[in-house]
């Protein structure tokens, strides 16, 4: 009996221990699939990760803003392409804020929100020109910075997006220098008609007919302002609206359009005794555009030269040729020319360039030359000047062969004529 249990003793210990063999080999099994799960399951969250920043970093890239994240120590964790590209292509991550950029206010606009932890919202314009007597456009910034939700037992950061507006800003300065601009032209000879006016009524001066047709002649000069101001203002409207769609574009005879130009100043150039001459190699060279506008645009040009020349026996050159797979067009003339300093700006609205012989003249309006620029432009050509006092000043437009095709197929046929039976 003694040997049966000490047999079964063993027997039991050795099938505990077979137990326990077999029980470690399968938490061995489990702890190897457990840990081959976890790394299934971190290789599978580090893939959503992966791809989620991927997405992220795809979708902010689309911005055409400038997006950047901030840390709350003020370093640069991301940036899309735009930011990058906004800042020249230089290394944005992991640099600070005022490393980054260089502009106090851009800078201090960002800090401010990372400080107070409050949305900061600003326009910012950046001065680009280098003196004072160089006029460059400035670079105009809207700046939105706003904190992110705080991550859980993390430092809390911020998102910046940045804006170029630039175009929008300068568009609205034009508009109101335009309006600033428009009323000053406008009121002042309003205020010389109604000072006549004062004088002619008050003081009874209706009475004496030499004063009285002296003053009202006076009148009239200014209210012909008026009016050329107003009509010159629609016309850049009419432009400016949406140039192409303001055009009716037709063939013409671009001679016929000289001539309608030259008959229309026909008394000052007799009055000045000028000297026109026109250079026309192809006297039936047509054009497809908006005669109405080239009609303005070499009226204003040659009425110009006049102006500025009242002196006798001014010589100015027409013309108009294809030359090197293009319409060249041109107005030249002898006279006093243009400062080199003004040659920049005699495009602008409202700007004129004094000039000694003519300060006792009533003023242009100083939009003729600014709708010349746009009406060329409207037909997809460019216009240039060049001036040497006293020897040649030359406008010279060029219209490239495919802007003249351009146009050419937006000619409206006239409709076919109906057959209706008698």
């Amino acid at each position: 009996m003694p040997e049966i249990s000490a047999t079964l003793a063993a027997i039991a210990v050795a099938a505990a221990m077979f137990a326990v063999f077999v029980l470690a080999l399968r938490l061995r099994r489990a702890r190897r699939e457990f840990q081959e799960e976890v790394r299934s399951w971190k290789s599978r969250l580090a893939e959503d990760l992966k791809r989620a920043r991927h997405e992220r970093d795809g979708l902010l890239n689309a911005l055409a803003e400038a997006f950047l994240m901030v840390d709350a120590s003020g370093s640069i964790r991301f940036a899309n392409q735009s930011a990058i590209r906004m800042f020249g292509g230089r290394q944005l991550l992991d640099r600070s804020v005022p490393e980054v950029m260089l502009d106090h206010n851009l800078a201090s606009a960002v800090l401010d929100c990372l400080h107070t932890g409050l949305p900061v919202s600003r326009r910012i314009v950046l001065q680009n020109s280098p003196s004072p007597s160089e006029s460059r456009p400035s670079v105009v910034f809207d700046l939105d910075a706003a904190p992110l939700p705080d991550p859980v037992g993390g430092d809390p950061s911020i998102r910046v997006v940045i804006r170029n507006v630039s175009a929008e800003h300068h568009t609205e300065q034009v508009r109101k220098d335009f309006v600033a601009n428009a009323s000053h032209e406008l009121r002042t000879p309003l205020a010389i008609i109604n000072g006549y006016l004062e004088n002619l009524i008050d003081d009874d001066l209706i009475e004496d007919p030499a004063m009285a047709r002296r003053f009202l002649t006076i009148m009239r000069k200014h209210t012909e302002r008026i009016a050329r101001i107003v009509e010159d203002m629609l016309v850049i409207s009419r432009l400016e609206s949406g140039e192409a769609a303001a055009l009716k574009i037709e063939p013409f005879r671009m001679r016929s359009c000289f001539q309608d130009v030259l008959e229309r100043l026909e008394s000052v150039i007799q009055g000045q005794e000028a000297k026109v001459s026109l250079e026309m190699p192809d006297p039936e060279l047509n054009f497809c555009g908006d005669r109405f506008y080239w009609t303005q645009v070499l009226f204003n040009l040659v009425e110009n030269a006049l102006k500025q020349n009242p002196r006798k026996g001014l010589n100015i050159s027409l013309g108009c040729q294809r030359k090197d797979d293009a319409l060249m067009l041109w107005v030249a003339d002898d006279g006093v020319g243009i400062p080199s300093q003004d040659l920049p700006h005699i495009f602008r609205r409202f700007y004129r360039v004094e000039k000694h012989h003519s300060q006792d003249q009533i003023k242009g309006t100083g939009l003729g030359l600014s709708i010349v620029k746009r009406a060329v432009e409207a037909h997809g050509g460019t216009i240039q000047v060049s001036s040497t006092p006293g020897e040649d000043t030359r406008f010279t437009i060029r219209i490239p062969a495919q802007a003249e095709e351009s146009l050419k197929s937006m000619v409206v046929p006239d409709p076919m004529p109906l057959n209706v039976p008698a």
